[in-house]
């Protein structure tokens, strides 16, 4: 009974007891009517009072509902009452308890009410609107167009509360045909001056990447709110339209509107969005400058693009401690996620700590944090101390596997990271593109071409295969594994090149010494419009130097800076003095090296001393290797390729003096490595050291081997040691 619902004082305090309806009705008309009228005329005023009365324990519940109070029960057995007093409903009631529904999140018993409600309810749009609000609370955006569709099928009208919801969920599907028509529908039926219609209409251009038509229909507007403005940033953000964004802005100030925090917001996230890190740091400036409030979102955008800046990621968290946000899980994660880009783990980890709910967005934040900072056993620990957590809530996702996987692969840490990345597949948890790339990479370093084909093949049933990231991934391991047809096929296939995919590519054949196919590929590039990059032009010159195009690498290096503005930095010299210096054109390389506008590094001068043992040069050789122990005293490569320059001069007291001088100073000769692949094990071998298992085998299939090439080799120097 619905007595029985005033026990819940907490939410219903102010509404009369049911009775006193009718103990007014009968004291007041009782006198004046007979009883047969007298039923009637109680009828009459009670539908008015009972529907009122249910209207108001309705409007309670959802107070309670936004308390936080779960009034699944009552709202329910209010329900039951409504239908047992059926002659009582209207379609307002009905409308009002779809919004009581949908504020439960129980939108199934929402749509009850609704297809169950008199078919005279459905001219009313306010029925509608709620059904539509409905969808829309929980996202279900596919339902909220169907019943836009039943609406059309019906000649119904919606009207300036309904367009905003149909408007929204055609945004939120992104259906360009649909978009337009539902846009033509709100001109035919007279709303587009609506104020509300055209922010919605505003808006869903920008989510569909329209800025040009929701700039006219912003035009168009004979009435704007602050709401407006703020619409048109904001879509310009989400469009990495920074200049439009800007143009908004000037315009906005020019009409006498003042930007608020939320327009500063929108502004500052499109340069952010533009990667113009010093542009939003000079606008977030500008706006506390003018005495805005920053958000809490606003500084979180500008932490995340502090991570290359240390000095303002700690000018920044000053910010947030002063404002009162640090207590923001979200802020506080992006501060974390910022020391760790900055390598201040301990900084990420105080930060940590002091969160008194740990979301896995935090863990993933504090793992990343430990896998860029190249602490891998810190990063595992973390993650295990996550797997092991009590919260069942809180577990290992696709991005914390990311992390820790990636963290291991670019230590150099390869065995470890298959090993995670089958632990992973084990845990059913399906790998993105970020995953896959991070363990082609190891595939292509270990040459486990077996194993990358796997990889390939998952990422067909997974429909991966064609993400740039993934494709990048593909081609890279199957050129390194040797297998460059391959790479060379999945390349072809690319829909979209972007101008990784074209270096990676030089790079390919460069190391396998096809010169002139990386020369082709590089001009492909450029006659299909896509511009070099510094990377590119080190990838092209140093497949010249490994295939001996002298004459090709430096017109290169000419066009450089020539044709592309592009200033030449320590790789690329390094690239051309080894270029002449494998040539055997020793002076034009020591040339190019003293014509430097910069200080040569090591990695210069090691090609140069390269170059003179491939032509045993000791004059030069010498000179070089001075110089290198200067800049680099613990440069153990540069020891050893002194030494073995000298031994094959049969100068053997100064190699071993070299060698002496190396141990001296503390220095160790890294043991040569390398590994096959058999049947998806790997074997390493090490230098100084035997193989437990199978050595006697591994032994005579290595003397086959070197037979076979001694007999084969049509050089005559060919020696092998």
């Amino acid at each position: 009974m619905i007595l029985l619902l005033l026990q819940h004082k907490r939410y219903f305090p102010t509404i009369p007891k049911f009775p006193t309806y009718y103990s007014f009705f009968h004291a007041n008309c009782h006198s004046h009517f007979p009883k047969s009228h007298h039923f009637r005329t109680i009828r009459t005023h009670s539908d008015n009072g009972l529907i009122d009365y249910f209207d108001r324990l309705l409007q309670h519940c959802i107070s309670g509902i936004n308390e936080g109070f779960d009034l699944k029960r009552p709202v329910r057995q209010i329900h039951t009452q409504i239908i047992l007093t059926s002659s009582l409903s209207s379609a307002f009631l009905s409308a009002r308890l779809i919004s009581v529904y949908s504020k439960l999140s129980l939108v199934n018993d929402a749509r009850k009410v609704f297809d169950n409600s008199p078919n005279d309810y459905f001219f009313s749009s306010l029925f509608w609107n709620s059904m539509l609000r409905a969808y829309s609370s929980v996202f279900r955006y596919e339902n909220a167009l169907e019943l836009y569709g039943q609406m059309r099928q019906l000649s119904i009208q919606p009207d300036g509360f309904g367009f905003p919801l149909i408007i929204r969920a055609c945004a939120m599907r992104g259906d360009v045909r649909l978009c337009r028509t539902v846009h033509c529908h709100v001109i035919q039926t007279g709303f587009a001056n609506n104020l509300h219609v055209g922010n919605e209409l505003m808006g869903m251009y920008g989510e569909i990447g329209w800025m040009g038509v929701a700039s006219q229909v912003f035009d168009q507007m004979r009435l704007r709110n602050r709401v407006s403005w703020n619409i048109m940033m904001s879509g310009f953000a989400k469009n990495y339209d920074c200049d439009g964004a800007l143009r908004m802005l000037f315009r906005m100030e020019s009409e006498g509107w003042e930007p608020n925090s939320v327009t500063w917001t929108s502004l500052i996230s499109s340069f952010a969005r533009c990667g113009l890190n010093d542009k939003t740091w000079e606008l977030y400036v500008l706006m506390r400058q003018k005495g805005v409030e920053a958000t809490a979102e606003s500084i979180a955008v500008v932490i995340s693009m502090c991570a290359e800046n240390p000095i303002k990621g700690e000018i920044i968290h000053g910010h947030v401690i002063t404002a009162g946000f640090e207590e923001y899980v979200f802020v506080r994660n992006a501060l974390i996620t910022l020391y760790g880009k900055n390598s201040a783990v301990k900084n990420a980890e105080y930060l940590f700590s002091r969160l008194e709910s740990k979301s896995i967005v935090s863990w993933n934040a504090l793992i990343s944090a430990y896998s860029q900072s190249g602490l891998c056993d810190e990063a595992f620990s973390a993650f295990l101390r996550l797997e092991n957590s009590d919260n069942d809530l809180v577990r290992p996702n696709v991005v914390t596997w990311t992390a820790i996987i990636d963290g291991f692969a670019a230590s150099g840490r390869h065995k470890e990271t298959l090993e995670l990345f089958r632990d992973m597949q084990f845990s059913q948890i399906p790998a993105n593109a970020v995953t896959l790339a991070s363990v082609l990479s190891v595939c292509a370093e270990l040459s486990a071409l077996t194993l990358g084909r796997e990889i390939h093949a998952q990422t067909i049933r997974m429909l991966m295969s064609d993400e740039t990231l993934v494709t990048n991934g593909l081609i890279n391991m199957y050129m390194k594994c040797g297998s460059v047809r391959m790479g060379h096929l999945i390349f072809e296939r690319m829909v979209y090149r972007h101008i990784i995919s074209w270096n990676i590519m030089i790079t390919g054949y460069g190391i396998h010494g096809l010169g002139e196919t990386a020369v082709k590929i590089f001009h492909q590039m450029m006659d299909s419009g896509v511009e070099p990059d510094e990377v590119t032009f080190v990838s092209i010159l140093s497949a010249c130097s490994h295939s001996g195009l002298v004459a090709k690498g430096h017109e290169i290096f000419d066009k450089m800076t020539r044709d592309f503005r592009i200033e030449p930095r320590v790789e690329h010299y390094a690239c051309v003095v080894d270029l002449f210096g494998r040539a055997g054109l020793l002076k034009e390389a020591n040339d190019i090296l003293r014509s430097m506008p910069m200080e040569p590094n090591v990695l210069v001068w090691g090609a140069l001393l390269n170059s003179c043992k491939m032509h045993k040069n000791m004059d030069v050789a010498e000179e070089t290797a001075a110089l290198i122990f200067d800049l680099e005293s613990e440069a153990m490569g540069s020891y050893m390729l002194l030494s073995n320059l000298y031994a094959a001069s049969g100068r053997w007291d100064d190699s071993a003096k070299v060698r002496v001088s190396a141990r001296t100073r503390g220095l160790r000769k890294v043991p040569g490595q390398s590994w096959v692949e058999v049947k998806k094990k790997f074997y390493s071998f090490s230098a100084g050291k035997s193989l437990d298992l199978e050595m006697e085998e591994v032994d005579r299939v290595l003397k086959d081997l070197t037979m076979k090439m001694v007999m084969e080799t049509s050089s005559s120097d060919f020696l092998f040691q």
